[in-house]
């Protein structure tokens, strides 16, 4: 569900759905969450396939990177393509911004992070 989707719905402005939603909250089961978060960025598919939520997309970002092992730590060039495979078209600058956002380091620093305590482990 995106704002644009909704404002034409109602028939108003896309700039007003925003304003509307902008501070509010829901209780939900999973938690408390700005109206803002269920209207989601979405992301183009490759070769004109459905595209996907901003979130989702976040969330395969995360599962990439949990699977990685210590001697093929993915970079976001990597992630890019692995995502494109998937049907997902995104920029590696994407890619990072999202990273940051979700406080998971640099490959360089992943793979440090990794060999480190696979040494720790084989002691």
């Amino acid at each position: 569900l995106n704002l644009k989707t909704v404002a034409e719905a109602i028939k108003m402005h896309e700039s007003t759905v925003s304003r509307v939603t902008s501070n509010k909250y829901m209780l939900t089961p999973r938690g408390l969450f700005e109206l803002k978060y269920f209207f989601t960025v979405s992301i183009s598919a490759v070769a004109g396939g459905d595209s996907h939520s901003a979130e989702a997309v976040r969330h395969k970002i995360r599962a990439l990177i949990l699977q990685e092992s210590p001697e093929a730590v993915l970079s976001d060039d990597d992630i890019v393509d692995m995502l494109k495979k998937g049907g997902v078209d995104l920029a590696r600058r994407t890619v990072a911004k999202y990273r940051e956002a979700m406080n998971i380091a640099s490959s360089v620093q992943r793979r440090r992070e990794k060999r480190a305590l696979a040494k720790v482990a084989g002691f």
